[in-house]
């Protein structure tokens, strides 16, 4: 019997960090040791502190049944008391958090809860691919938002054209970004929340990298600007702040209406996030957030690998969030070419900017979730290679 996929399906694109698996997987068939910088999972540890609270909760019978929807009323609690002291944001726990299966989950939903067929999204691109996945599911249109060097990697909200903000149903935004690793201030999210109210368009804001900042750097969120509580929610992780990318917890927080429509597809898919897992992701947040000696690993691989890569030609900048480099491309290359021939060279995996949109041509995506022996030994394999040219 042939199967007949939905035309939805038929739409994705093929999803980028698959595609880089199945490279990585054929440079090893021909004996390469292969050196990863393109996913951005933390190399490091979950803290032991997180992992005991887990131990403790699991053995707990009474964290063996089916979770709440919206996350166990202790979580949102320790949500909204962390966001209060992260931030100085009072949110209702009752009313304004949501638990989520990380945050991508949500990312992926929420569209699903707002998106009539035929909307219009705004994507910002490059970007985070599931911004695109979720709108297309949805049966959504997806409108992209330049991000490009000369205006900070922030969207230029006076480009998008006024017949299309009307049209629009979400704009996804993302600071700390993924990929360029920019930064946005609240001078900016104001003038958002402005564009938002003029045009009724739901802000979706992506956190994911708000703890992973360096030089005294913090960043904002987006609900602190007065007035996006009233067009917007804000999607948090505890993947990035404490090294819990396989645990798969996060949270969304902001305007009720909206927490009450993703909560609403939410119990249809899924029964909620493992109890025990809530209870060592309370533990964590408890613990205020990244831990300096984290950030002084990253802080400390950054350096190296800015310094690395100039000193090899390459146009980069130190950037004060994330653990991403956005490389500019060398002559003579076009973003992919140039990672198959890293990958084919070296036996090194970098991400092209193209894998995030059309606006990410001309870029690569550099993790440093890799020690600094693993970076020093990738500068080695890089040192001879020819980088202007083919």
């Amino acid at each position: 019997m042939k199967i007949e996929i939905a035309e939805r399906l038929k739409k994705l694109p093929p999803y980028l960090f698959a595609r880089i698996d199945q490279l990585i997987e054929e440079e090893k068939k021909k004996g390469k040791e292969i050196i990863s910088l393109g996913i951005g999972d933390p190399d490091l540890p979950t803290p032991s502190y997180i992992v005991e609270a887990l131990k403790k909760a699991v053995e707990d019978p009474a964290r063996h049944h089916y979770p709440s929807y919206q996350g166990a009323a202790e979580f949102r609690e320790t949500v909204a008391t962390w966001f209060q002291e992260r931030f100085g944001v009072e949110i209702s726990p009752e009313k304004e958090v949501l638990a989520l299966i990380g945050s991508k989950e949500g990312i992926g939903h929420i569209p699903l809860a707002l998106v009539n067929p035929g909307d219009l999204v705004l994507v910002p691109d490059p970007g985070y691919p599931v911004y695109q996945g979720g709108t297309i599911l949805a049966g959504g249109e997806v409108f992209p938002m330049p991000l490009k060097k000369e205006n900070g990697f922030l969207p230029a909200l006076e480009d998008i054209p006024p017949d299309v903000a009307k049209k629009a149903k979400i704009m996804f935004l993302n600071y700390p970004n993924n990929p360029t690793s920019a930064t946005a201030e609240k001078e900016f999210f104001q003038q958002v929340v402005d564009f938002a109210k003029k045009y009724g368009i739901v802000v979706c804001h992506d956190a994911a990298y708000s703890e992973v900042t360096y030089d005294g750097y913090r960043a904002p969120s987006f609900l602190q600007v007065p007035g996006a509580r009233e067009v917007g929610i804000e999607f948090h992780s505890l993947s990035k702040t404490f090294n819990m990318t396989g645990w798969r917890i996060g949270f969304a927080v902001g305007n009720a209406e909206i927490i009450s429509a993703l909560g609403r597809v939410k119990s249809n898919l899924d029964s909620g996030v493992f109890e025990a897992i809530q209870w060592a992701a309370m533990r964590a947040l408890a613990s205020g957030g990244v831990d300096e000696e984290t950030l002084d690993i990253y802080r400390e691989r950054r350096d190296l690998l800015v310094k690395g890569l100039q000193r090899l030609g390459l146009e980069v900048k130190a950037p004060r969030a994330t653990f991403y480099l956005w490389v500019e491309v060398p002559a003579g290359f076009t973003s992919e070419e140039f990672v198959l021939y890293i990958l084919q060279k070296t036996g090194v995996v970098i991400t092209p900017g193209s894998g995030f949109g059309e606006f990410g041509e001309g870029y690569i995506r550099i993790s440093f979730t890799i020690s600094t022996q693993k970076i020093e030994e990738v500068l080695s394999r890089w040192e001879h290679l020819s980088l202007g040219k083919k």
